[in-house]
């Protein structure tokens, strides 16, 4: 038994070994090998100046050939493409040298000339457009230089990486080990073990080992250091393709605004509800969804309906308007008869009495009683309805509901530390949260008079002209209010920002086709700009538009 247990830990050390290699103090980077960047099949000459960014890209020159090359042109500041400038070039080695200048897309031209010997040129372009004339000279122009070779470098796997090395050597390791225990004395221990040590030299070991180490770089820290790099290549193509724009960054005045969340609700006259006064069937309807009233407009006529008790009434009612018409008429005609004699006084109540007796039995009669006119209260346009010609009504019951949108109100809800930079806010603005349209029209109408019992926020009521009706009755909407006092600090606009891996991120321009990302430290948000606090600086450009193209190129690169 003894010597069966020294056998057993001798072959789990055999094998053991052969998984288990220590090694350290290598980099392995992202465990793929290494390709050196491909060389760009073209040349490049930069020049700057305060107006213009100029850029050429020219394939090898030959000289003393017809050569053509693309110039593009655009804005310093922003990055915009500049269309129909007036270009001419002229070269200082050598003033008979002719170029001949044409636009083939927004802010992109092309150079027609030929360059006589082979050497270093150098360009002065002199040109003018909507941004103002500049001469500007663009150097290193190399004629006759070839491009680069590109050359592939990568790391070769070790000699002790590769699995068949490793079943080899085991297997040969094994075979010593079974010659050695063969000259044991215990004999039937040896019999099983040599069973077991041929099975293991002969099973084939994974390619994959158990590899310990440490101290080394493995490139995990994406985005920080590694193989990583916050550069970014974009052809000046793929820019104007993209329109991505660019902000020069300045230390300026920057408002705080304190943002709100509120509801579109209606103004006092911006919502009417009509509702019949008594039961009864819809007749006519004078009007259609989505129709624009105006205040008094008949919309429907309702004839009720009456039961026998009302009928009794009703008939009652005539009788005594008949009998009253007739009294008061007869009256009227005996006063008139003796008109000469008779007191003016009686004459004209009588007069009086009679017409009003007139206008009642007129009234009655024309609508029978029963005839009822619902009339619109107020301009606006017709909501929906579900009542048609013969549709029997209730009393109480709306029949229509007309909105006017021309002016609405925003309910806010504001808490405590909010409320004074409400009360002594001095603009206030109002934009729909998903950022469709926005209005700066909006004052304050009334401080809070309630509060929510449910949050314990403030009421506050803003008044906002909508001539075009953009904002809906029910529409969450966002309220910007902002401080009488503005601060000195360096802020951009919010499209600027972007987010890679939870952090803020703006993009910096660094040359004509190279930007860098720049983490940031964000400060204080008035809905259109922020103040960055860490991470840039002033004079810097940075990227305020196609800001997501540009993230998805740095990604994908």
């Amino acid at each position: 038994m003894k010597h069966l247990n020294k056998y057993i830990f001798t072959l789990l050390i055999l094998f053991g070994s052969q998984f288990v290699f220590g090694h350290g103090g290598e980099d392995h980077g992202d465990a793929k090998p290494k390709v050196s960047s491909i060389p760009k099949n073209y040349f490049t000459a930069l020049a700057e100046s305060d107006l213009y960014e100029l850029l050429i890209k020219y394939e090898p020159i030959k000289p003393n050939e017809d050569t053509h090359f693309k110039l593009f042109v655009s804005d310093f500041e922003s990055n915009k493409p500049v269309d129909s400038a007036k270009i001419t070039i002229t070269s200082p080695e050598n003033d008979k040298l002719k170029f001949e200048v044409k636009q083939i897309d927004n802010g992109i031209y092309e150079v027609h000339g030929n360059f006589p010997d082979k050497k270093i040129y150098s360009l002065t372009i002199n040109i003018n457009s909507s941004l103002g004339p500049d001469l500007i000279s663009i150097s290193d122009i190399e004629v006759g230089k070839e491009l680069p070779i590109a050359q592939q470098t990568s790391i070769e796997p070790s000699f002790f990486d590769k699995g068949w090395v490793l079943v080899t050597i085991g297997f040969l390791g094994a075979l010593l080990l079974v010659f050695i225990l063969s000259k044991l004395k215990n004999k039937k221990v040896n019999s099983s073990f040599l069973i077991l040590l041929t099975l293991f030299g002969t099973t084939p070991l994974p390619t994959q080992q158990l590899q310990a180490h440490g101290g080394e770089d493995h490139g995990d820290n994406k985005g920080s250091g590694g193989n990583y790099s916050a550069a970014v290549e974009v052809p000046k193509e793929t820019q104007f393709l993209f329109d991505i724009y660019t902000n020069m960054i300045e230390v300026g005045d920057f408002t705080e605004a304190t943002k709100l969340f509120g509801t579109i609700i209606p103004s006092s006259n911006g919502q009417a509800i009509v509702t019949s006064p008594q039961n009864g069937k819809i007749v006519s309807l004078n009007a259609s969804v989505g129709q624009q009233v105006k205040q008094g407009q008949v919309l429907a006529t309702i004839e009720q309906n009456i039961d026998a008790a009302s009928q009794v009434s009703l008939l009652a009612e005539k009788n005594n308007i008949d009998a009253e018409y007739e009294a008061a008429k007869k009256e009227y005609e005996r006063l008139k008869s003796i008109q000469d004699i008779a007191s003016k006084k009686d004459f004209s109540e009588a007069e009086a009495r009679f017409q009003k007796a007139s206008e009642n039995k007129k009234l009655f009669n024309s609508s029978g009683g029963k005839i009822i006119t619902l009339k619109s209260p107020i301009d606006g346009v017709l909501g929906n309805f579900t009542f048609s010609i013969g549709s029997t009504i209730n009393a109480n019951e709306t029949v229509f509901t007309i909105t006017n949108l021309s002016k609405v109100y925003v309910e806010a809800q504001v808490f405590d530390k909010d409320a004074e930079k409400v009360n002594t806010g001095v603009k206030y603005t109002v934009e729909c949260t998903n950022d469709n349209h926005k209005t700066a029209e909006v004052k304050l109408l009334a401080l809070a008079q309630s509060i929510n019992p449910t949050n314990q926020s403030q009421r506050v009521l803003f008044e906002m002209e909508n001539k075009d009706g953009e904002f809906k009755i029910g529409e969450f909407v966002n309220i910007s209010v902002f401080a009488s006092q503005s601060k000195r600090h360096i802020a951009i606009p919010n499209s600027a920002i972007s987010e890679l891996n939870g952090k803020p991120i703006v993009f910096v321009k660094d040359a004509a086709e190279q930007y860098s990302l720049s983490y940031v430290s964000l400060g204080d948000n008035n809905g259109s700009f922020t103040i960055i606090t860490k991470g840039i600086e002033e004079g810097e450009r940075i990227v305020t538009n196609g800001t997501y193209q540009l993230k998805m190129i740095y990604l994908n690169q």
